[in-house]
Formats: C-alpha cells, structure tokens, sequence
C-alpha cells in the first residue's frame, strides 16, 4: 500500500513539474503581450517601443511613448492594495501636459457587479482628459471630484489612489 501510494505521489509530482514547464514561458509571453496591448490601449499612437525605453519614477514603470522621436504620452504600471479584494493593478495613459488619457485594469479580484464596474466607461470616463492638478483624485464622498462606483466606494476609492500614484511618479520624473 505505501509503495503504490509512493509511486502515484511521484507519478503526479512529475507530471505537475511537466505541465508546470511546458505552461511557463506561454503564460509569461501572454503577460508581457497584455501589458503592451495595455500601453497601445491608453497613449496615443506611436512609432517607437515604449517597453524597449522604459524607465521608473516612485517605484513605478513608465513607458514613453513617442512619435519621430517626440513624446506623445507615456503608460505609467500602478497598483494598489485597497481594493475591496485587495491588489488591483492598472496602467494609466498620461499626456504630456500631466492630464490622464484613459486607463485599463491589468489585474483585479474585486467583486463581480459591483466594482468590476471600474472598467466600465461610466467610471472609467470621468477620468479621461482630467488634470489632476485640477481635478481632485478622490471621491466626492471625501471631498474630491469622482463619483463612486454605487455600493463600490472602497474600489472607487483605490482606483483614485492607483491613479494619483501614477500622476505623482509622472509630475516627479516621467517627464522624460
């Protein structure tokens, strides 16, 4: 009996390590493509490769991105652990005068319905085109410009904090 459950431990053990190297390097390329179709997604076109000439600032990854040379936006990476579910990550397209573009959920676990809806262009609009020098990056429940997520005030609250870490790295050093 312990020989023959000894054998199927190291039958499954290997075959979990087979699949768990055959599945690695797919999973890496689709993470790394799903950033790049992010960055296309929230600056304006461009005729360089902004993950080539990325840079940090405040522990954030910028992506310059740039037309004849000239920068047209950069994608900043941004995460949060104050989700309602906790880690969320985001990449915001600014412009180069520091106003927000748009931007694109990477990864979230928030609840289904609810604040999933921060990628809906409801919540999602009311960003673009906005300075936040101008605009403040905080809910109208705590004295800011953004209106919440209904019965999502904690992912509308992380959202807007995503956010203004992106803006502070871009206004410290992504100016480049």
């Amino acid at each position: 009996m312990v020989l023959s459950l000894s054998a199927v431990s190291v039958a499954m053990g290997a075959a979990l390590g087979f699949v768990y190297v055959k599945t690695k390097e797919p999973i890496e390329k689709a993470k790394i493509q799903k950033e790049i179709d992010a960055i296309s997604t929230v600056v304006p076109k461009f005729d360089n490769n902004p993950k080539a000439e990325q840079y940090t600032s405040e522990g954030l990854a910028l992506y310059p991105a740039k037309v004849n040379g000239q920068i047209v936006g950069t994608a900043i990476k941004t995460t949060t652990e104050k989700g309602f579910s906790g880690h969320i990550a985001i990449m915001v397209g600014m412009l180069p005068d520091g106003t927000i573009n748009t931007f694109t959920v990477l990864d979230q676990k928030e609840t289904p319905g609810l604040g999933t809806k921060m990628s809906e262009p409801k919540f999602k609009d009311q960003f673009s085109k906005k300075n936040p020098s101008e605009f403040k990056l905080i809910v109208k429940k705590d004295g800011g410009d953004v209106d919440a997520i209904t019965a999502s005030t904690i992912t509308s609250r992380a959202v807007c904090e995503a956010l203004q870490k992106a803006a502070d790295a871009y206004q410290k050093g992504g100016k480049k």
